[in-house]
């Protein structure tokens, strides 16, 4: 194998490591906080919106399909949305609006006191997201940002924030894999007797 090769892997494993660990530190909190505030929220017939850009659009579908699914546990439906989904409105919001409202309008027509918005942006500066948590702050939600930088202008507006602070996003994305996934896990043992 290529030594440049061979480092250049072991330098992202090492990284990787390292935002593990800081998380281990300091962000068990943070993500048993997220937890409860969704639970809350669901048991009080709320629904959780999410929404993000690229990878983060994914993470938004992959969090609704294991609430609304099921993450490793049988209990009942639980309410989900990702914003990213429907196609049609966002290309009519975008073309008759502009991108940066793709989601604050559909947070605008759907959102209620009380719900959750959970928004993604690793740079905690995408315009259309802060757009969509200022939209869900005004109607009451709740605001939960999963960031990668920290002090971001999501994390200012947001109730309470997940950072995996990293220069890469694809070194941060993993670690908001990995929170979510164990949040979907606690919020789950929640409702598993439901």
């Amino acid at each position: 194998m290529d030594e440049d090769i061979k480092k250049q892997i072991t330098a992202t494993i090492e990284t990787h490591k390292k935002m593990l660990g800081e998380f281990e530190e300091s962000g068990i909190d943070t993500v048993v906080a997220i937890a409860q505030a969704i639970t809350r929220a669901l048991e009080q017939n709320g629904t959780v919106y999410l929404c993000g850009n690229g990878g983060s659009a994914a993470d938004a579908q992959h969090i609704a399909g294991e609430l609304v699914g099921r993450f490793r546990r049988e209990r009942k439906a639980l309410a989900a949305v990702a914003l990213s989904t429907d196609t049609s409105v966002i290309t009519c919001l975008a073309n008759d609006y502009a991108y940066e409202y793709v989601f604050a309008r559909q947070v605008e027509a759907l959102v209620r006191e009380g719900d959750i918005l959970w928004a993604f942006s690793t740079s905690g500066t995408s315009a259309n997201i802060i757009s969509a948590a200022e939209s869900a702050k005004k109607k009451g939600a709740y605001v939960i940002a999963f960031t990668g930088t920290i002090n971001s202008e999501l994390e200012q507006t947001a109730d309470i924030c997940f950072c995996a602070e990293d220069e890469s996003t694809a070194r941060s994305q993993e670690i908001h894999q990995l929170a979510y996934h164990i949040i979907c896990d606690l919020v789950e043992c929640d409702f598993a007797d439901s």
